[in-house]
């Protein structure tokens, strides 16, 4: 499947469509072994696509070098720079205001421990990536949630009122900011990022953005930093090639401060930055400095796979809700409609041998929903959504 031919607009073929499910159950990562081989993989965050040749190049000539060791420098934070200035037209990453650390979710416990204190408030914003909780409450922290508004969007009013809760008693709080959105994909605007730094001033709570995602926002979106908007400068941002390239196996991710936060990003303990790998820095800095013709064939490609999944749902399942996403390669699927004696997951596992993340894990807003990702062939993901269809046809018909 490797003579795809090149997707419009691109100098690339289109990465998702590269591989076969023979060659990606050949694979031994999560995504592949949790579940027996009847069933459709629609869940975790792993893309199925060939790493991009720019990366598959720096860690084959790192392995024939033996260049396995520490890492060390600044190409990465260099790499992401110019990745920044030239996507997001942001010249404020600067190079020396950053810290390599082993990934995004271990940054994030690093900086919260850097603004908040043992039982202090970290605020998230629900539905939200459900490591958020995990992770926060394993250090003795609370999490507190300012949950979305109906279509979606950031809710300032509840942001505001989980701020000032958080902080009553002089207490210190954070906002663990996800940017863009996972599950639901929404790329915050600038307005509204720059609402919530006014509101995170007035209450003195210290936001740390996880902005992962951030290459994979669609070209009719805009992603804007939110240490790039006024007020922004307070805030610390944990950022990674891992997610757009499909490098979730490459350990490495860069701490990002504004310019008021220098001082917090220089008190990180030096251990920190000895948990990324060397060849994973490597791949990272490769991906971000010469893998951008891979990454717009991938984002035309999920362009695609969106509307696919529209029409498919609109055809197939009219009871299942989506809005397409700005960013990310996830769709967020509102399945209320089945009813409440149906968990969503575990109906569609069950009955359609498809695995999707249930959307209890990712707080309050998630009950009845599924979050499916899309970053798979379009016969992977036409085949999921006629089983999930034919499992629905029998819960009607009484047959399921």
């Amino acid at each position: 499947m490797n003579d795809t031919p090149l997707i419009a607009g691109t100098a690339h073929p289109d990465p998702l469509r590269q591989l076969g499910l023979d060659e990606l159950r050949r694979r031994t990562s999560m995504k592949w072994r949790t579940y027996p081989a009847d069933v459709l993989p629609l869940w975790v965050a792993e893309m199925d696509v060939p790493l991009a040749e720019p990366v598959a190049r720096a860690v084959v000539d790192a392995v024939a070098r033996g260049d396995t060791g520490y890492p060390v420098g600044t190409a990465y934070a260099e790499a992401l720079a110019g990745f920044a200035s030239e996507r997001w037209g942001w010249d404020g990453l600067a190079v020396e205001r950053t810290s390599v650390v082993p990934d995004v979710m271990l940054g994030v416990v690093e900086m919260l421990r850097l603004v908040t204190d043992p039982g202090d408030a970290v605020v998230v914003n629900s539905p939200v990536y459900p490591p958020f909780y995990m992770f926060v409450r394993s250090m003795d922290r609370r999490v507190v949630e300012a949950p979305l508004g109906p279509e979606g969007r950031l809710d300032l009013g509840a942001i505001e009122d989980a701020f000032a809760r958080s902080t009553a008693g002089g207490r210190r709080a954070a906002l663990l900011l996800c940017n863009p959105q996972n599950p639901t994909g929404t790329v915050h605007t600038a307005e509204e990022l720059t609402a919530v730094a006014a509101l995170a001033d007035r209450h003195g709570v210290r936001v740390v953005a996880d902005e992962i995602h951030a290459p994979l926002t669609a070209p009719s979106a805009r992603f804007v930093p939110y240490l790039s908007v006024p007020g922004g400068e307070h805030g610390l941002s944990l950022m990674s090639a891992s997610k757009g390239w499909n490098l979730a196996g490459l350990k490495a991710a860069l701490a990002v401060a504004g310019p008021a936060a220098a001082a917090d990003l220089a008190r990180m303990p030096e251990e920190v930055t000895h948990g990324p790998s060397h060849v994973g820095v490597l791949a990272h800095t490769a991906a971000l400095r010469d893998g951008g013709d891979w990454l717009d064939a991938l984002l035309a490609g999920l362009a695609e796979n969106r509307r696919l999944l529209d029409r498919l749902l609109a055809e197939s399942l009219p009871a299942i809700r989506h809005r397409p996403a700005e960013a990310t390669y996830l769709a967020w699927l509102d399945c209320r409609e089945l009813g409440p004696d149906h968990e969503p997951a575990a109906f569609f596992l069950d009955r359609a041998r498809v695995a999707l993340n249930a959307g209890t894990d990712f707080g309050t807003g998630g009950a009845g929903h599924v979050r499916l990702n899309l970053a798979t062939s379009p016969t992977v993901l036409t085949e999921a959504v006629q089983r999930m269809a034919a499992a629905v046809a029998g819960l009607r018909d009484g047959s399921a």
